[in-house]
């Protein structure tokens, strides 16, 4: 069975946050602080951590640096007070899949939780073998990706990118395709959230992301993937 880690210092969120969980038949563990949210995290394999930002000890913002900066990848979905963009846009910048804020819909947190999952076992489970595009190289038995032979650390939804580009090179992509094939029908996101994720990618594997040559902006069409 699935497991997702419940993160948050507000008791009563964690139970209903359990509810949802138990709801929708997954297991689930429950951390009050960032310290405790590390130490889970770190020990034990999780499917999806639902993760708070204001806590006592530490924000949830600096766990998940702390956790991409190990290296690992669970899909986070950030469950947040805060309704400013600058925040949703910060969480996903720094590694979250998700950014949801408070109060939230029960039923639309679960369809979520779910959706968030099967994308990302379908993605391993469909995707067994080595796609290589220039100098670009996806194992996606491991989830791992390497330039030049060198690996490059990314998110689950940052390979849900670098897959649907590395599938279809030099295709172009409207925002609209890419909402379509990276977050399915299951979450609305704007313009702004997609271009985080093309900034992310772009820093991770550009030279020189002022004048990038590998994620290509088709000016008033989308975006377009060069091998090289």
């Amino acid at each position: 069975m699935d497991k997702v880690l419940i993160v948050d210092d507000d008791i009563a969120i964690c139970q209903l946050l359990k509810k949802v969980v138990d709801f929708n038949e997954l297991n689930s563990d429950i951390a009050n602080s960032g310290t405790e949210a590390l130490s889970l995290a770190m020990n034990t394999k999780y499917d999806l951590i639902l993760m708070d930002i204001n806590m006592g000890d530490m924000e949830g913002f600096d766990v998940i640096k702390k956790l991409r900066n190990s290296n690992i990848l669970t899909p986070i979905i950030i469950i947040s007070g805060r309704c400013e963009d600058y925040d949703a846009l910060y969480g996903l910048s720094i590694g979250a899949d998700d950014y949801i804020t408070k109060p939230f819909r029960p039923l639309v947190i679960g369809a979520k939780i779910k959706a968030l999952i099967r994308r990302t076992k379908n993605q391993i489970a469909n995707n067994n073998h080595i796609i290589e595009c220039g100098c670009f190289k996806y194992d996606t038995s491991t989830l791992r990706f390497y330039k030049n032979n060198n690996e490059i650390i990314l998110t689950a939804k940052e390979s849900n990118f670098i897959l649907l580009f590395m599938n279809n090179p030099n295709k172009v992509f409207t925002k609209e395709m890419i909402y379509d094939h990276v977050w399915g029908h299951t979450v609305a996101v704007d313009d702004n959230t997609i271009m985080v994720y093309i900034n992310r990618l772009r820093n991770k594997i550009e030279e020189d992301i002022q004048n990038p040559k590998y994620i290509v902006t088709v000016r008033g069409s989308g975006y377009r993937f060069f091998t090289g």
